[in-house]
């Protein structure tokens, strides 16, 4: 699929909140009922999934990708109640509404495996596929808190510091750096008040469905775990793929294999959503 065009289009929609109105954005790639939406890991824009969306829409398969609140080119209040993986599940399905989409496959990774199976928990009518790079359950807890931590106290404390980086990597055009370098110096592109707020409202929210909630999701599952990862261990994946019922778990040769040697683990998404797609949609039976 070497060289195949698809189209591309940038679009917006809006989300309603106790705080007022937010502004989303979303880029969307092919076209056809067999929808996608791929997430970005935490702080990261939605330009970090281009390469697997082109991958995905030019193997026949309609995918979104979008920037979560807080996140890329979408508002970014200062409100911590506005940050939540249950929240940004909402804004998945609002997506799926805005588009006209009764179904699709989600999926991300870290932060964006969390929010693809809290879609399938609180929507899971609207879920046919997931799409799940080294989600952090149990076993990354600590590693989290160690990591976004000194970032909470950095943007609350020192928010100058933060101020600073941005101003220094802002004006750097991504155009002649490289394509991992670029969304690293998006990712450098925070201001104090919304990045502390984001990262306080997922601390003290729900960082993901329970077990029980997880061993009730019966729709195809990839499961990329991560060696060597501590914030994202590869424990979390390997027990995730063994609650879902359908789930296919592959080890990646390294944390970085997606982005920097991606034919291997873009095949099999390309599998899974496409076995997704071509399966019979299955019934949830009454009380399950």
């Amino acid at each position: 699929m070497v060289g195949v065009l698809v189209s591309e289009r940038i679009g917006q929609f809006f989300v309603e909140t106790h705080a007022g109105r937010d502004r989303l954005e979303f880029t969307e790639y092919g076209a056809g009922d067999a929808w996608v939406v791929l997430l970005p890991g935490e702080l990261l824009p939605r330009r970090m999934q281009q390469p697997l969306a082109r991958t995905l829409a030019a193997g026949g398969l309609h995918v979104l990708t979008l920037d979560l609140l807080g996140h890329g080119r979408s508002d970014r209040p200062a409100d911590p109640q506005a940050y939540s993986v249950t929240a940004f599940a909402e804004q998945v399905v609002a997506l799926l509404d805005h588009v006209g989409a009764p179904q699709a496959v989600v999926g991300g990774p870290s932060l964006g495996a969390n929010i693809a199976l809290e879609v399938a928990a609180i929507a899971p009518s609207r879920v046919r596929g997931l799409l799940l790079e080294a989600p952090i359950l149990d076993n990354g807890v600590e590693a989290g808190i160690l990591t976004f931590g000194p970032l909470l106290l950095t943007a609350r404390f020192l928010p100058l510091a933060v101020s600073a980086l941005r101003r220094a990597t802002r004006p750097v055009p991504r155009g002649v750096v490289p394509f991992w370098a670029g969304i690293a110096l998006d990712a450098c592109d925070q201001r104090p008040a919304a990045v502390a707020a984001l990262v306080h409202g997922l601390f003290f929210g729900r960082a993901a469905p329970s077990a029980l909630e997880r061993r009730r999701i019966r729709v195809p599952a990839l499961v990329v775990g991560h060696p060597w990862d501590p914030m994202r261990p590869y424990a979390d994946a390997e027990m995730l793929a063994g609650e879902l019922p359908d789930a296919t778990l592959v080890r990646a040769r390294t944390a970085l294999e997606w982005r920097l040697r991606p034919g291997r683990l873009d095949e099999a998404a390309l599998d899974l959503a496409t076995r997704a797609w071509h399966a019979p949609r299955r019934r949830r039976r009454a009380g399950s």
